[in-house]
């Protein structure tokens, strides 16, 4: 049959010189029609809902803005992409407000899909788990960008392509959380990603390039791997949409058993990477030291939050037929992320160059072992149970509080390679910067005042034993009180004396705090009045514990 034929099939006409004669085996040779026509022709046509998309498409315009200003903008007037990758930010960030009421928006819906119900059958949903991601993402992505502008300066970066960049990473990490087809997941995860690689690249001092090209072989490898598990996954289930996937590995056939199994673990170490799950957490400390510190902290928390989203995404939808097999998995890369995190925080050096962005990384390392525990606890919950609160909550709350470290480190120096040691005596020379610092450690390590490090921890430690998992809490327990040495150590030395510093002289003026960049004081002004405030109000972020996600 002729493209003309099949088309005039479809629409119910006939193509020019036809007969409109279809002789079957029976046929009296009268003339027969068979319509194929679509009762509907407009239900081919979707409308797309632009206010559930809203805030990843706003992150990407504004990316498309900072490069198409740069061409134009004078060399003196740079400085100006700054604020408008943060107002892109913002406005991205404000336009989730009108997505937090009512019930989940979806779009790019394909309702054929097999198994299709609600929105089964969409690439595209604005749901509660997708809304606490995109904050996450978005919000971290802020405040990286508002560290970023001072670094941008004074370390001489190339101003247009840093926030286009950012941008677009930005922009992916917000897309993922809300996929529900492997194809879109993968897109958004390599989107969150490349830009990443090059972001690390940009410094010029020779450490940029070493880790990137760490950061780009590794997690290139990572993807390949994923990419071959989901080529075997769509093998065995003959679908991409999350929820048909779950049901077609539910019902395949015997011989393609093994085949979705290994695809199913291919896939998991991808997204395993993503997040810096031990055994794949090796490039994490040398990607952090190379990258501009804005970077690596958004690195830490947003780089994190997508890879987390998505290995959420596959395993308690996707993999759902296999949730105890999965849920060992976890549970098991849970105990050694967490373990592994903690003993390379406790054997690094304080009196090293970068050791401060050194414990940083291995602490966060640690804290995705952290994040792992409910996520495993999902594949043993009860009916009726949704342990994936407990990991959202726990996100929100290290997001906030690792990148105002971050932001500390970058106001006491990270051009010389800052070290542990050159925090003591912080306290005496920069009072409230100090006491900032010491607040964040003090809640990643979940020790009162920082209430809300403690209530995380709580919830995650909770959602392991409903889960039956009690060997795993067990571990966890006894990975906080290791990490409490060093954390406690690093906040020690904010009050010691300075190395070599005698007393004061009498009358001598006592020391006052320098003035930090607008920048910086807007970034630690933020966080540590969002640490302070969820430490007072747990409940604004602890909320989400208490529904189901999805």
């Amino acid at each position: 049959m002729t493209g003309t034929a099949l088309g005039a099939q479809l629409l119910g006409t006939q193509p020019a010189g036809a007969t409109g004669t279809a002789l079957g085996p029976h046929s009296t040779g009268q003339p027969t029609v068979t319509s194929l026509a679509v009762a509907d022709p407009g239900s081919l046509i979707q409308s797309v809902d632009w206010v559930a998309i809203a805030p990843p498409l706003i992150a990407a315009l504004a990316a498309l803005a900072v490069l198409v200003t740069d061409l134009f903008l004078p060399e003196r007037h740079k400085k100006l992409l700054g604020g408008l990758a943060v107002a892109g930010l913002a406005l991205a960030l404000i336009a989730l407000l009108p997505l937090t009421g009512g019930s989940p928006r979806a779009t790019f819906c394909a309702q054929n899909v097999t198994g299709a119900t609600d929105t089964a059958g969409c690439s595209y949903v604005a749901d509660h788990f997708a809304l606490v991601f995109q904050l996450l993402a978005l919000g971290g992505a802020l405040i990286a960008a508002l560290l970023s502008t001072h670094t941008v300066e004074d370390e001489k970066l190339p101003g247009g392509e840093y926030w286009f960049l950012l941008l677009s990473s930005a922009t992916g990490a917000a897309l993922l959380p809300a996929s529900r087809d492997l194809a879109t997941l993968v897109i958004a995860l390599e989107v969150a990603s490349l830009p990443a690689f090059a972001l690390v690249a940009l410094r010029r001092d020779g450490r940029g390039a070493e880790a990137a090209l760490k950061f780009f072989l590794s997690s290139v490898t990572a993807t390949a791997v994923m990419l071959l598990g989901i080529g075997f996954v769509y093998a065995a289930s003959g679908s991409l949409h999350l929820g048909a996937v779950a049901d077609g590995l539910e019902h395949a056939p015997a011989q393609l058993k093994p085949l979705a199994e290994a695809g199913a673990v291919l896939t998991l170490v991808g997204f395993a990477f993503k997040v810096a799950a031990v055994p794949f957490h090796f490039w994490v400390p040398d990607t952090y030291i190379g990258a501009p510190l804005p970077v690596a902290g958004y690195l830490s928390v947003v780089g994190k939050a997508a890879g987390l989203s998505g290995l959420a995404l596959v395993t308690t939808i996707a993999f759902r037929p296999y949730a105890h097999s999965w849920g060992l998995v976890l549970a098991v890369l849970a105990a050694a992320t967490m373990t592994v995190g903690n003993v390379g925080a406790l054997r690094q050096r304080f009196d090293t160059r970068y050791s401060a962005v050194r414990l940083l990384a291995w602490s966060s390392v640690a804290q995705a072992g952290y994040l792992l525990v409910p996520l495993a606890a999902a594949g043993y919950a009860p009916t009726g149970t949704d342990p994936l609160g407990a990991t959202a909550a726990y996100a929100l709350i290290y997001g906030v509080v690792n990148l105002g470290a971050f932001g500390v480190v970058a106001a006491v120096g990270r051009r010389s390679g800052a070290g542990v040691d050159d925090f003591r005596g912080l306290f005496a020379r920069r009072r409230w910067t100090a006491l900032a610092l010491a607040f964040f450690l003090l809640c990643l390590a979940g020790l009162p005042p920082g209430v809300i490090g403690l209530f995380g921890k709580v919830v995650v430690f909770r959602a392991a034993v409903d889960a039956g998992l009690g060997w795993l809490a067990v571990v966890m327990a006894a990975n906080v009180v290791v990490a409490l040495y060093y954390y406690l150590l690093w906040t020690a030395r904010l009050f010691a004396p300075a190395a070599g510093a005698g007393e004061q002289p009498a009358g001598a003026a006592p020391a006052v705090e320098r003035r930090l960049p607008a920048s910086l004081a807007v970034t630690l002004g933020l966080t540590a009045s969002a640490a302070v405030v969820l430490s007072v109000a747990p409940q604004l972020v602890l909320q989400v514990v208490g529904g189901t996600l999805f």
